[in-house]
Order: C-alpha cells, then structure tokens, then sequence
C-alpha cells in the first residue's frame, strides 16, 4: 500500500513539473523577446539622442525627439521578428502617442504604486499575446533638462510649448518614474 502511494504521489509530481514546463518555457522566451526588443529601442534612441545632445545641445535634441523619434521607433520594429513590436508610454505625456491604452495605463500606476521597481512586468492578454513592460526611470541629469523643472530656461520651454502645447511631462526628479517600453508579443 505504501509503495502504491509512493508511486502515485512521484506520478502526480512528474505530471506538474512537465505540465509547468511549457509554461516556463514561454514566460522564458517572452522575457528574453521583450527584453532584446527593449534593449535595441532604447539603444537606437539613446544613441541618437547623444549624438543630438553633442552636435547642437538640448534644443537640437528637442528637435530630433519631436521629428524622428518615432521614425527610428518605426524602423526598429520593422528590424524586430514577425509578432513583435516595441512602444513607448507614459502617463505623463508630451507626444500623444506615447498616451497608454487602458490596460497599459493600469499597469503603470501599479508600477508607480511600487516603492521598488520591478525590472519588467509580464501581462498575458490572450493566448496567444503577451505584453512585456519595461519600466523607464529617470536615471541621468541629462533626462531632467527637458523632463525637469525646465521654466528656468526660457527659450527651451518656449520651444518644448511650440512643440508639444499640452505637454505633462516635466518637473519629474532623479529616480522618477517616466513611463515603460512595452513590447507586445504574439506567439
């Protein structure tokens, strides 16, 4: 009888750990996905974004933001694999389209509600549809210049209200958080 127990009990357990296998094994490829798709956004725009910041300072830096931003977010994608694509959002928008859907807006304020950040949320949406969040802080003086208290600089808020009129996003502080990349991935 105890032999019998015995075995039913490792059956049981043998049929969880292979049951929870593929599970892991998505959660797995859906982090590593999302964590590569983030990583190569963000260091296109960084990238390019310092080459700005270089060449002409903050307003040249505006200007690429406000002009191609989205392009180089565009041309990322189209470099991602089939069924991936990456965006960034932000409950403190300057350019409506980093405003969140719904679902995506939840998440941020959990996120905001965190006194420790995770390093990224995983959300399944259906089953076959994964979101990876990403979150964004203010991690560089360099952000605060045109995220910051900015009314210092005069022709820099002239110009950051020219370009963006409802603009939310300032007076945020080092450690802050700005917003996540999300990269929603269909398997």
């Amino acid at each position: 009888m105890k032999l019998i127990k015995t075995t039913l009990l490792v059956t049981m357990m043998s049929s969880l750990l292979c049951a929870e296998t593929p599970k892991n094994s998505v959660l797995e490829s859906v982090v590593n996905d999302g964590t590569q798709a983030t990583q190569t956004l963000l260091q296109t725009l960084q990238s390019h974004m310092q080459e700005h910041m270089k060449k002409g300072g903050v307003m040249d830096a505006l200007d690429f933001c406000s002009t191609q931003a989205y392009a180089l977010t565009d041309e990322v994608n189209s470099k991602l694999p089939n069924g991936i694509s990456a965006k960034r959002i932000t409950l403190k928008t300057r350019n409506l389209a980093n405003e969140p859907q719904t679902d995506e807006s939840k998440v941020l304020k959990d996120l905001e509600s965190k006194k420790e950040l995770s390093p990224y949320v995983v959300e399944k949406v259906d089953a076959h549809t994964y979101k990876f969040y990403k979150p964004l802080v203010i991690d560089k003086p360099l952000c605060l210049k045109c995220h910051g208290e900015i009314s210092t600089d005069k022709n820099l808020q002239s110009a950051i209200n020219e370009k963006y009129p409802n603009d939310k996003a300032i007076n945020y502080k080092m450690g802050d958080l700005r917003g996540a990349v999300v990269v929603t991935i269909k398997k």
